[in-house]
């Protein structure tokens, strides 16, 4: 331990799992270590790919070095209303949605319990011209990523956004999927 640094009181995994545990208790978030700047607000998981990550609230750098974050701005997960955005990096933590195919099913679990989304719609836009409205109605999950994924530069305009509806919405994914 360097002076001046106190030391973590947990391992990073069991950090930010325990604050979650702790949520379902008693509702209020929990930080994983008393300076730290997140907590975490969901969890979201992918079987096919073996994806089950902790989200985080925030999508400024700090967050996203820890794991996905959600952006505040949007809609809070498990709030039943609204567009819930998450972020994470596309050579770390989302880079998982490379292999996400339109149809998929994706969990995200909150404090409210868990709730299924399909991919209908995979896209890339430039963040320079392309706004992502985060009031919309109808509860989409939105999934975004830098892009390309293979992208040897850091910083690009370019994101990857998976759009996402739950699955009680009352539709047929299969018709609705685009790509």
């Amino acid at each position: 331990m360097r002076a001046g640094y106190p030391r973590k009181p947990c391992s990073p995994r069991s950090c930010w799992l325990r604050p979650g545990e702790s949520s379902k208790h008693d509702g209020s978030p929990h930080r994983p270590w008393p300076w730290a700047d997140t907590h975490p607000v969901a969890r979201i998981e992918q079987a096919r790919l073996g994806i089950s990550q902790v989200v985080l609230a925030g999508d400024s750098g700090r967050p996203l070095a820890f794991g996905p974050g959600w952006a505040e701005s949007s809609a809070r997960p498990g709030s039943g209303a609204g567009t819930i955005i998450i972020s994470g990096h596309r050579d770390t933590h989302f880079a998982w949605l490379r292999d996400l195919r339109s149809g998929e099913a994706v969990t995200l679990e909150t404090l409210q319990g868990p709730r299924d989304y399909v991919v209908v719609h995979r896209e890339v836009v430039d963040s320079r011209t392309h706004r992502i409205a985060t009031h919309d109605e109808g509860g989409k999950l939105l999934l975004v990523t830098c892009w390309p994924f293979d992208a040897t530069a850091a910083r690009g305009p370019l994101r990857h956004v998976t759009t996402l509806l739950p699955v009680d919405a009352g539709f047929n994914p299969a018709a609705r999927a685009t790509r």
